[in-house]
């Protein structure tokens, strides 16, 4: 079978078909630090993961999948993500992509990536040969998306990039030069320096991520802006329109919040 409880025990690599599909409902679900020894595809019809490397953080909005190379490090969290689907595949793919990816799932990729979650774990390998191959040139055809935040490992910075890890508000360059006793020239040095953006711009970055994890749990533009410390919903509202290309009811909206 392929579905399974949130809190079941699972391990891919214990298995030898090309492709393991599993599906689950999941709460609040935090898998920790992991890597698998086959790839890996990540995907939610409703709700936000996030996927947490080394030194970068990877918001997975609603109806976009991840794919996560076979070996690579991460850890995934999640809120009130329904409809969960992960799927595992042998090394040996001429599809594989070798770095994280985020891609737009369109209706024939997500139908696909369904029908495989829900494979027996010992179907036989000419079965999925078949629907592997339109799910690997429909992965290949892919709008790939860029949700990325890198963080700077300068450890002077290590104390407060714990903090925003956890949810609080990275504050403005003063104020972070303040907390962590460089001067705000030093600061926008390594910020440029190790994630090649400036610390405005990383900032802004952030607050755009939590903003679309915000929304597709279901918090309205005015909670979010307060949140965020807009100056006002209008323009919480003209800032997200502006990076993401829509509105925040709009983006709610399209992805079932």
């Amino acid at each position: 079978m392929a579905k399974i409880a949130a809190n079941q025990a699972f391990d891919a690599d214990d298995f030898d078909a090309p492709v393991i599909g599993i599906a689950a409902d999941m709460g609040v679900h935090d898998s920790g630090l992991h890597g698998h020894g086959r790839h890996q595809l990540l995907f939610a019809a409703a709700g936000c993961m996030s996927i947490e490397l080394e030194h970068t953080l990877c918001l997975l909005p609603p109806s976009r999948a991840a794919w996560i190379p076979a070996g690579m490090m991460h850890r995934v969290q999640s809120r009130g993500v329904v409809a969960y689907r992960s799927l595992y595949f042998e090394r040996d793919l001429p599809f594989a992509a070798p770095g994280l990816q985020v891609v737009e799932v369109n209706p024939l990729l997500r139908e696909v990536i369904e029908r495989m979650a829900f494979w027996p774990w010992d179907m036989a390998d000419e079965r999925q040969a078949s629907l592997l191959q339109v799910f690997g040139e429909e992965l290949l055809a892919a709008r790939s998306e860029d949700w990325r935040l890198p963080f700077p490992a300068d450890p002077r910075l290590a104390s407060w990039l714990d903090a925003v890890r956890r949810g609080d508000l990275p504050p403005r360059l003063n104020q972070l030069a303040a907390r962590v006793g460089a001067c705000e020239r030093t600061i926008s040095r390594i910020f440029l320096r190790e994630t090649g953006m400036s610390y405005q711009d990383w900032r802004q970055q952030w607050r755009l991520l939590k903003a679309m994890e915000r929304l597709a749990d279901g918090a309205g533009a005015g909670e979010v802006a307060q949140e965020l410390e807009f100056a006002s919903d209008s323009a919480f509202i003209a800032f997200f329109r502006q990076h993401a290309g829509v509105t925040p009811a709009r983006y709610a909206q399209a992805r079932g919040s």
